[in-house]
């Protein structure tokens, strides 16, 4: 038989040990709309779903100068961390291009010359292969 204060300790164990997953919706939309605020140039969402396992989303902007760019990179960095994330970045230092790392979301965020430098857009936003085949054939 189980006491009262053990069946406690073993519900708040499970409780710590499930982690709640933060709705990818909402994680895009603040991070939408903190891009808007900053107003960060050519923004894109690409959904990674089916891709890659390395994300389910990742988003491409542009800053009008490098010092733009660190900016809304902080001031994304601080919104995902008030939401109870731990995101990752680099790159705020020189302001090119910034990389964060939310796991379910990465973000890009390049001055327009470096940007259209490496066209990442171009590599992530093309179909998933087969997915054609699949629409041709319907």
């Amino acid at each position: 038989m189980t006491l009262p204060r053990q069946q406690n300790q073993k519900k708040e164990a499970d409780i710590r040990a499930k982690k709640v997953p933060l709705d990818l919706d909402k994680m895009v939309n603040t991070i939408l709309t903190s891009l808007d605020d900053d107003k960060a140039q050519d923004v894109l969402s690409i959904d990674l779903v089916g891709k890659t396992s390395i994300a389910d989303r990742m988003i491409v902007a542009s800053g009008t100068s490098g010092r733009m760019v660190a900016a809304m990179a902080q001031h994304l960095v601080t919104k995902l961390k008030d939401m109870g994330l731990k995101p990752k970045s680099e790159g705020e230092k020189h302001g090119d291009w910034v990389l964060i790392d939310t796991g379910d979301v990465i973000i890009h965020l390049f001055r327009p010359e470096v940007r259209a430098f490496y066209n990442i857009e171009r590599i992530w936003a093309a179909p998933t292969p087969g997915a054609g085949d699949a629409a041709q054939h319907a």
